[in-house]
């Protein structure tokens, strides 16, 4: 399918409409049913978004769990002030195609200095708790070496409960919730996190951190395991060391996957498949790299070992992955505005 303006994510309702809603990045939400574009957006906040940067806009959508019951979901976009907002908005009452620009509520707002490396992923967990990245604020090696800092957002995964309080709670099991760093930081020590996703049969987390200058890396965090880990930038882009001395007591969490910029530019994190039609490849986590479009496969074995393969060339300009509610794949060119879907060649 083609006709898209710059989409940046797909989504799911996982409302039982089979609806795809593709996120394009000048601030429009625009719904796939049926194999067909519906030409009225289910969301355009256009006039609050600022798109003008490379790596700004409207970045990432998530429904409620119980989408189907309350009729919310939230946003991560950069507003005219080039800063991150983390919204809520609700579906209209009287349209399931329609949702209420006029019922935004801002949840979280961070400050942004640079206007790129804003993340912008947005995700619930199967915990219930919704989880955002924030890349680590912008410029290049990480000037403000905000990656290693506790006392900010940027260069994190955030974890927060939407259903407690006016706008979000603090889960008690967060790593600093009692202290010791901002509570809602979940783990720590990324550069800019382009997609993360849960396995939706084991709970397993995939994030996809774009590196700097030589490496893009996917890092994993199997299910259960507390928060607090830290991935490594910017002492480390992946597996190799970049700028300052660690301290001795540090302790890192290396990736279980990168690949150098001889292979590519900038990693595109995907989605482990579930699905149906393409059985032989269940359990594979796939994901690409939006200068080369490479897609790779990477298989989780017994333990900490994994397997990483290249599966095809598209071509695109790999901006996102994304899953229907029967659990197929797709992605999309950012260049061409096309959505694809992986299918068993006939």
């Amino acid at each position: 399918m083609t006709g898209l303006n710059l989409p940046v994510d797909i989504q799911n309702a996982g409302d039982g409409s089979g609806r795809l809603f593709i996120v394009e990045k000048s601030g429009r939400i625009l719904i796939l049913q049926n194999g067909q574009l519906l030409s009225t957006p289910f969301l355009d906040i256009q006039a609050r978004v600022d798109s003008r940067g490379t790596e700004q806009g409207l970045l990432g959508l998530a429904f409620h769990p119980n989408y189907a019951q309350y009729g919310t979901f939230f946003v991560n976009y950069i507003d005219l002030n080039g800063n991150t907002v983390i919204a809520r908005f609700h579906v209209s009452t009287g349209d399931p195609n329609w949702a209420d620009p006029s019922s935004e509520v801002d949840i979280l707002r961070i400050h942004q200095p640079y206007p790129n490396h804003n993340g912008g992923g947005l995700a619930f967990g199967p915990d219930g708790m919704l989880y955002a990245g924030l890349g680590d604020g912008g410029s290049e090696g990480d000037p403000n070496r905000t990656g290693q800092n506790l006392g900010t957002l940027l260069g994190k995964l955030l974890r927060i409960n939407v259903n407690s309080g006016a706008t979000y709670g603090i889960p008690p099991d967060n790593p600093f919730a009692a202290g010791g760093g901002q509570p809602e930081i979940w783990v720590f020590g990324l550069r800019n996190p382009w997609r993360f996703s849960f396995d939706r049969l084991t709970g397993d987390l995939y994030i996809a951190d774009v590196g700097q200058d030589k490496w893009e890396e996917v890092d994993f965090i199997p299910a259960g395991t507390p928060g607090g880990l830290n991935f490594g930038w910017s002492y480390y882009e992946g597996l190799h060391p970049y700028q300052d001395q660690p301290p001795v007591n540090a302790t890192f969490t290396w990736p279980v996957a990168e690949y150098s910029h001889a292979d590519g530019c900038a990693v595109t994190g995907g989605y482990v498949y579930r699905g149906v039609s393409l059985p032989e490849w269940r359990g594979v986590y796939f994901f690409g790299d939006y200068c080369s479009g490479t897609v790779w496969g990477l298989i989780h074995s017994n333990g900490n070992t994994f397997q990483m393969k290249t599966l095809f060339q598209t071509g695109a300009r790999i901006t996102t992955f994304g899953l229907d509610e029967a659990g197929e794949i797709y992605l999309v060119d950012y260049g061409s505005g096309t959505l694809l879907r992986l299918m068993k060649r006939s």
